[in-house]
């Protein structure tokens, strides 16, 4: 394949076709996590965008997921800005930027312009219903837009404000195109099946009411109090944790044995639960986990090294809950308090990427007996069951959207006295080698299957507005060019540290050897200026530095 031709799923053509066939401005695209989304989205944009007057602004919900947009569009050709600031002109070079909703949502009006007749992507878009600000924000920011695509990993419904550029029927968002994980499941190499290993417990703990409490998650017991058994169960005081992750591991070791590189990850309710959880890792099971929560500022860097490592096992709060690409993860433990259907989807989401050449595979995401996590787990199970019978007879011929927090006002005397684990039996298919498990797609029929409707399409002809042209780079691979977006980044730093060398030699002020550089490069600031004019200042910097240096000499001579 060559790297100016692009390989799209039956799923990403037909919501192509949807998209450019719509007239409306606005569009909804729901797609299970791992259908790939991205690309489609990026596909879209590059037809799109020699059309439309303005530039591409994608929308993502964190740091992290502003540089993953990122690298994706370097292999569409397309070079985005991540640390594009309010007031500063775009580089002619670039076709836009990544921002995200908490950003939109402080500053809308300088979007506004720089959207104005471009493409607009706002991934994971239910972020914008979450703060009364963002919403709003998104709204005057992207109004004039010539074309806004919408993604979301899972349906959403609007509880208090409707989020903008969705149309609804009643409380529901109404998707033009949508790819669930049963569909996926019956295409073929796009998911994984994921199976719910569920454990039991007795629990004992005292309320913030000072009551004693027992319960097993048998117990039918009121909401308050079922939050509080589902806390005492996932404490570092008790038991049913660290049982819960040697179970998770020895399933994690089995993977392992075929994929050397399978990961791990545990979701944690907060950033001490999370170092908790790392610290019983190492003391219970000799294991160094990978820690990323949002205090830490290296956060983004630690997941993407542990992305492209061997490392068993990352613990997180929310770092990882959503958009996050690890496709080596395999396992996954549910240790947060947080009971939404939307975020539990997520949280799933993160395991069932589909890793082509890793031969057969099995996800599995370890919960709590928790009523409302079993629900949201046989939910999905059943679209398994489906799609895999389905799959197979053609070879042959009340949830309750809260934080499970308890009395935050007097959560300082809750106490968590014993928590016991108990391992259930139901159709998960715990402990099960890949290898001997007899697996529920066949390799080679779903590859024939799913090649049979893939298309390829060549976008090396479509031109690009403004920027330099880039070139499409295939599917899946690094291509063999260093991208616009790192070669920007590397002569920033070759200009900084160009720029400290000089104040160095010459005793002048930072900003009188900035304001020399930019004049000589023709520009006004660095964050404007495009790789040609970069590349300009680094040598006019240079060239400077020789100067110093032999008029150094020549008086040191005299």
């Amino acid at each position: 394949m060559s790297r100016s031709t692009l390989r799209l799923r039956p799923w990403q053509r037909r919501a192509l076709d949807v998209f450019l066939a719509s007239a409306d401005g606005d569009f909804l695209a729901v797609a299970t996590p791992g259908a790939g989304k991205t690309t489609f989205a990026l596909t879209a944009a590059r037809l799109c965008l020699p059309n439309l007057p303005g530039r591409l602004v994608v929308v993502a919900p964190t740091r992290h997921l502003k540089d993953q947009w990122a690298e994706a569009a370097d292999r569409f050709g397309l070079h985005l800005v991540v640390d594009w600031a309010p007031g500063d002109l775009l580089p002619g070079d670039a076709h836009g930027i990544v921002t995200t909703y908490q950003q939109v949502g402080g500053s809308p009006e300088p979007f506004f312009g720089l959207s104005q007749g471009g493409f607009v992507i706002l991934d994971e878009v239910h972020h914008a219903g979450e703060e009364r600000s963002w919403g709003e924000g998104v709204k005057v920011a992207f109004d004039a837009a010539g074309r806004r695509l919408a993604l979301s990993g899972t349906p959403f419904r609007s509880d208090t404000q409707s989020i903008p550029f969705v149309r609804y029927h009643f409380d529901e968002a109404v998707p033009d195109i949508e790819y669930g994980y049963n569909d996926a499941l019956s295409d073929g190499r796009v998911v994984r099946p994921v199976y719910f290993p569920r454990f039991g417990g007795q629990m004992e703990w005292t309320a913030p009411d000072g009551a004693m409490l027992a319960a097993t998650f048998d117990d039918a017991l009121a909401r308050t109090q079922a939050n509080q058994r589902l806390r005492a169960a996932l404490s570092l005081e008790g038991e049913w944790l660290p049982t819960v992750l040697g179970h998770a591991n020895e399933q994690l070791l089995r993977i392992r044995r075929t994929q050397p590189d399978a990961g791990g990850l545990v979701i944690a309710t907060d950033q001490e639960h999370a170092r908790g959880i790392a610290e019983l890792l190492r003391t219970r099971f000799r294991i160094k986990a990978e820690i990323a929560t949002s205090e830490d500022t290296d956060a983004s860097a630690r997941i993407t090294a542990f992305a492209g490592g061997d490392r068993p096992w990352i613990v997180a709060v929310r770092m990882i809950s959503e958009g996050v690409d690890i496709p080596r993860l395999r396992v996954g433990v549910y240790a947060t308090t947080t009971t939404t259907e939307l975020f539990f989807r997520q949280a799933v989401g993160r395991i069932v990427r589909y890793m082509p050449g890793s031969g057969r595979q099995r996800a599995y995401m370890f919960i709590p007996d928790d009523r409302r996590l079993r629900h949201f787990g046989h939910t999905i199970a059943d679209s398994r069951r489906h799609s895999l019978a389905k799959d197979s007879r053609e070879r042959d011929g009340d949830d309750d959207e809260r934080e499970a927090t308890g009395d935050a006002d007097q959560m300082s005397l809750f106490a968590v006295h014993s928590a016991t684990a108990s391992e259930l039996e139901d159709d998960t298919g715990i402990f099960v080698d890949d290898h001997e498990a007899g697996h529920d797609l066949d390799p080679a029929n779903e590859s024939a299957k799913l090649d049979a409707d893939e298309l390829v399409i060549d976008l090396s002809q479509v031109p690009l507005p403004g920027g330099t042209p880039g070139t499409v780079s295939a599917l899946g691979g690094d291509g063999d060019r260093a991208s616009d977006r790192n070669e920007r980044d590397r002569l920033r730093r070759m200009n900084t540290d160009l720029t400290k060398e000089l104040v160095t030699l010459t005793g002048r002020t930072h900003a009188v050897v900035n304001g020399e550089l930019n004049r000589r490069a023709g520009i006004t600031k660095i964050a404007e200026a495009t790789i040609a004019q970069l590349h300009r200042r680094s040598r006019a910097a240079e060239e400077w530095l020789r100067q110093e240096h032999r008029r150094k000499r020549f008086s040191s001579l005299r």
